[in-house]
């Protein structure tokens, strides 16, 4: 089970990618996503890199 942390860091990271992913399909979306993502990042004092090194995700 993930903690409230973990789960608004992975949000992030999701809403960071799915930014990433929609750039060129919908800038309007992809830059709210990416809003939302720094919005969860920042209530948390985090980088999008110490988010990922802090869910054991991806390449470290």
């Amino acid at each position: 089970m993930l903690t409230n942390r973990q789960e608004d860091l992975l949000i992030a990271v999701a809403l960071a990618e799915f930014s990433y992913e929609t750039e060129d399909v919908d800038p309007d979306l992809a830059n709210h996503a990416w809003q939302l993502a720094a919005d969860r990042l920042v209530a948390w004092d985090v980088t999008p890199s110490e988010a990922v090194r802090a869910l054991n995700i991806g390449n470290h």
